[in-house]
Order: structure tokens, then C-alpha cells, then sequence
């Protein structure tokens, strides 16, 4: 795959506790493709990956895909897409399926991300929703990536919820505190209508971010899990 290579040098700094990767880093242009079921779930799991890899990451694509969503949403999705991977170009696609009924349409969900790998261009990335999420939307789609990109890096992203569900990451994208406030203002900004909601909390997301970033030994950061990779070197 090629996509992440190992920083091996710095494995024998503090007893070898953390290893370091490198993600993106290679020749030519890098093309992403984020899942979530629902508007914002892509933004909330990763939105300071998100960032990180606009800055950092010449000549970056993306694509956003998003199972279910009104036209409001949907909208909003979209605003989003171009504030988080900003002079970036980004489409958003969306099935528009029943918001909490994604296992009663999982043909249609099935097809919606074939469809992408079909017609777009090789992923050298792909997020996804955790596989151990509680909301049955979110899990579906989780279950469907590896499927359909079964040969890509496919990191599974956490998103807080009333359910308690978090499981334990072994992967980090630290976040420098001014990378947490801008993903968290992006968010207010992009997505209006979920404002309201109580989970929608600077202090949600700021606490979860902290919370990785302690494991990591960071500021902040954005955790995940995969279940298979490649290290080259």
C-alpha cells in the first residue's frame, strides 16, 4: 500500500513507547475518501486530520461520502467539506437514505460506496466509522469499507454519543491546541442545525481530544483503529 511509513528512528527514544508514523507521505498527488452516515460524522471523528492534511499534504482530493441527509444537511456537509480540506477539491455524494434505518437499506448503502470505488479514482486513504460504534448507521457503514476497499488503509474513526461506546485506539493524529479550537469552531460554523444538541459541546469534543492526547502524549489529539496494514521502508 505505501501509504504510512514508519519513523523507525525514534523508536529507541523513551524506552521505544511510542511509533511515530508518517501518513501521505508520497510521490504525487494523494486522494482521500471519508464515509460517514450521517452529515457532521466525518468532521466530528476526524476533523483535525482533516486540517493536518490540508496543510500538509500537496495536491490533496477528497472525496465526502454521506449515506443518509436532508437537502439542509446535506448542505451543510457540504460548506463543511470546503472549510476543513479548504483550497483542496472535494465532492460530496450522498444516497439520502432514512437517517436511523441504514441496516433496513444496506443494498442501497452497499452500492453507494462501490459506486465510489467504481468511478473514482484510487483511495490512498480511506475513514470510516468504528466498527465497535454503537449507533447501527455508523456501524453498518464501518463493516461495508474494507469490504469495498479492501486493498487501502481504511482508519476507523470514534465519535462521542450518549451510548458510552468507546473502545481502546492504538492509532493517534496529535493536534496542536490551536488545530482543536479551529476544528471545533468549523464545526459550529459548518453545521448550525446541530448546535442545539447537547452532545454538540466545545466541551465534548475538546475533552475526548484531550483524553487522546494524554495516551499519545500530546496536546491533543484524533484516535483510531484499523484492522489491517502495511509498513514500508
Amino acid at each position: 500500500m505505501g501509504v504510512v511509513e514508519p519513523l523507525v528512528a525514534q523508536l529507541r527514544r523513551g524506552g521505544g513507547l511510542m511509533l511515530p508514523f508518517q501518513l501521505g507521505l508520497i510521490d504525487g498527488p494523494v486522494h482521500l475518501v471519508a464515509l460517514g452516515a450521517h452529515p457532521d460524522d466525518i468532521e466530528i471523528g476526524c476533523g483535525g486530520t482533516l486540517l493536518k492534511l490540508a496543510e500538509s499534504v500537496p495536491e490533496l482530493s477528497a472525496e465526502f461520502v454521506i449515506a443518509t441527509g436532508t437537502p439542509v444537511r446535506l448542505e451543510e456537509a457540504r460548506r463543511a467539506a470546503e472549510l476543513f480540506l479548504p483550497e483542496c477539491e472535494v465532492t460530496v455524494t450522498s444516497a439520502e437514505l432514512p437517517d436511523g434505518r441504514l441496516p433496513a437499506y444496506w443494498n442501497q448503502t452497499k452500492e453507494l460506496l462501490e459506486a465510489t470505488a467504481r468511478s473514482s479514482r484510487r483511495a490512498d486513504l480511506v475513514l470510516a466509522p468504528s466498527k465497535h460504534d454503537a449507533h447501527q448507521d455508523h456501524r453498518l457503514i464501518a463493516e461495508l469499507a474494507p469490504t469495498v476497499w479492501r486493498n487501502h488503509l481504511v482508519l476507523h474513526y470514534e465519535i462521542p454519543k450518549w451510548d458510552g461506546d468507546f473502545g481502546r485506539p492504538w492509532l493517534y493524529v496529535e493536534l496542536t491546541e490551536e488545530q482543536l479550537r479551529e476544528k471545533v469552531a468549523l464545526l459550529h460554523k459548518a453545521y448550525p442545525s446541530q448546535v442545539p444538541h447537547d452532545w454538540f459541546d466545545e466541551e465534548v469534543f475538546a475533552g475526548l481530544a484531550r483524553l487522546r492526547g494524554m495516551e499519545c502524549r500530546a496536546p491533543y489529539a484524533e484516535a483510531f483503529t484499523t484492522g489491517k496494514a502495511t509498513l514500508t521502508w
